[in-house]
C-alpha cells in the first residue's frame, strides 16, 4: 500500500489542486483533496510569464522557485487534511504551471513544453520525492505532451459500457475508454476551450473569476454570427491527435473578440462562450468519438463539472448520452487532473509508462517524468 499526492495548477489559474490518493494492488482509493487559492500576485506573474510581450528571463526564473514553495505548501496542506505523515508518501506528481506548450513543430519552433515550480524546492519543503516534468518524455517520443489524464482514466474508470471522459477546465479534453477496452483501444484530445474563454469574460464584465454554476450564462442569448466565427477556428474540426492551451485560447483570444464585436450585451458574452464549449464539444464527439466509441454515458470533471448551464448545453446538444459528473462515481470532480498525475507519479515510480499513444500521438509508451530524491 502507498500513498501518492498529485499537484496541479491548471489554465484556469484559480489554484492549485492537491490530491493524496491511496494504492493498494489495482485499487485506488481517494484519501483527501484541498485546492490552495492562487492569489492575484501570483496570477499575474504567471500571466505576465504567458506572454511574449511582457515575459523575460528573471521572471521565468523566479517564478519557478516561487510555485515551487506554493506547491509545496499545497502538498503539505493535503498531508495535514488526511492526517497522514509526509515521510508515509511515496512520492508527489507535480504537473507544474504551464506556461507555453508548441504541440508541434511550428513557424520554425521545434515541438517543445514548459512547466514551471521547482521540483527541488518541493522536495526539499516536504521531504518527499518528487517526479516532475511529465510532458517532455512524450514528446522526445513524437508525442504532444497532452493529454496525459487518460492512462488514469484507462485504470480508473474503464467498464462494460462505452465511456467519454469529458474534463473541462481552461482547457476541454475528452477520453474515449470503449466497452472492456484495452489501453491500445483508449484515444483522447483537447476538444477545445472550456473555462478558460467564460472565465476570463466573467473577469471582464463583472469582476469574477467564474460564472458560479452558469447563472450569468443562462440569463443571456447566444450570438449566432459570433459562435459561428468561433466555430470555424480551424482547432475546433481539426482531426486528433490535438491538443490547445491558452497559446490559442488566452487573454488575446478574448481582447481580440471584444474589439471586434462591440456592443454585445455582457451576459450575451457569457452564453455565446458557454454555448462554444459544449458545441466544440458536440462537433467532435460526432466526427471523432463516436464512430471508434458509441459512449453511453458521458463523464464530467473539472471545474466545469459546476455549471449546471454548460451541462445543460452538452445534454441538449448529445441527448444520446447519459451526462454524469465524477460525484456519480464516487469522486471529486474538482479533484481529476490531481488525482491522474498522482497515479502517473506512482507508474513512474515503479518504472512503468504512463502514456498513451493513441491520445499524445507518441511513437510507443515511455516513462514518464524526472524524479528528484527526497534530500
Amino acid at each position: 500500500m502507498s500513498y501518492n499526492i498529485g499537484l496541479i495548477s491548471g489554465t484556469s489559474l484559480d489554484g492549485c489542486d492537491a490530491a493524496l490518493i491511496r494504492i493498494e494492488g489495482e485499487k485506488v482509493e481517494p484519501a483527501a483533496f484541498v485546492t490552495l487559492p492562487m492569489d492575484e500576485a501570483l496570477r499575474d506573474k504567471i500571466l505576465a510569464c504567458c506572454s511574449l510581450e511582457q515575459s523575460d528571463v528573471r521572471l521565468v526564473c523566479t517564478l519557478n522557485v516561487e510555485l515551487g514553495r506554493w506547491f509545496a505548501e499545497a502538498a503539505k496542506t493535503v498531508c495535514k487534511a488526511a492526517g497522514v505523515s509526509p515521510g508515509d508518501v511515496e512520492c508527489i506528481g507535480s504537473h507544474g504551471q504551464t506556461v507555453f506548450h508548441i504541440a508541434e513543430d511550428e513557424g520554425g519552433y521545434p515541438a517543445s513544453t514548459l512547466q514551471l515550480g521547482e521540483a527541488a524546492v518541493i522536495a526539499w519543503e516536504t521531504g518527499i520525492p518528487v517526479v516532475s516534468n511529465m510532458r517532455a518524455m512524450d514528446m522526445a517520443a513524437g508525442g504532444r505532451g497532452a493529454p496525459l489524464v487518460p492512462y488514469a482514466e484507462y485504470l480508473l474508470y474503464r467498464s462494460d459500457k462505452p465511456r467519454a471522459l469529458q474534463n473541462l477546465g481552461g482547457i476541454g479534453n475528452v477520453t474515449a475508454l470503449n466497452a472492456n477496452c484495452s489501453l491500445e483501444d483508449v484515444f483522447a484530445f483537447d476538444t477545445g476551450p472550456a473555462n478558460m474563454i467564460i472565465n476570463a469574460l466573467a473577469k471582464h464584465f463583472y469582476g469574477l473569476d467564474y460564472d458560479d454554476g452558469g447563472r450569468i450564462a443562462a440569463s443571456g442569448r447566444v450570438q449566432e454570427r459570433l459562435l459561428a466565427e468561433w466555430m470555424a477556428i480551424p482547432y475546433i474540426g481539426a482531426p486528433p491527435p490535438k491538443a490547445t492551451g491558452r497559446e490559442l485560447y488566452g487573454a488575446q483570444f478574448v481582447e481580440a473578440a471584444l474589439a471586434s464585436h462591440p456592443g454585445m450585451r455582457p451576459e450575451d458574452w457569457l452564453a455565446t462562450a458557454t454555448r462554444y464549449t459544449a458545441a466544440a464539444i458536440e462537433l467532435n464527439y460526432r466526427r471523432y468519438v463516436f464512430p471508434r466509441c458509441p459512449a453511453q454515458e458521458i463523464i464530467v470533471g473539472g471545474g466545469g463539472a459546476h455549471n449546471k448551464t454548460l451541462l445543460g448545453e452538452i445534454g441538449a446538444l448529445l441527448p444520446e448520452c447519459k451526462v454524469m459528473t465524477q460525484e456519480d462515481l464516487g469522486w471529486n470532480s474538482d479533484s481529476k487532473e490531481a488525482v491522474a498525475f498522482a497515479l502517473l507519479a506512482h507508474e513512474t515510480m515503479q518504472g512503468r509508462p504512463g502514456n498513451v499513444p493513441g491520445a499524445t500521438g507518441a511513437k510507443r509508451r515511455v516513462i514518464l517524468g524526472s524524479i528528484t530524491p527526497a534530500p
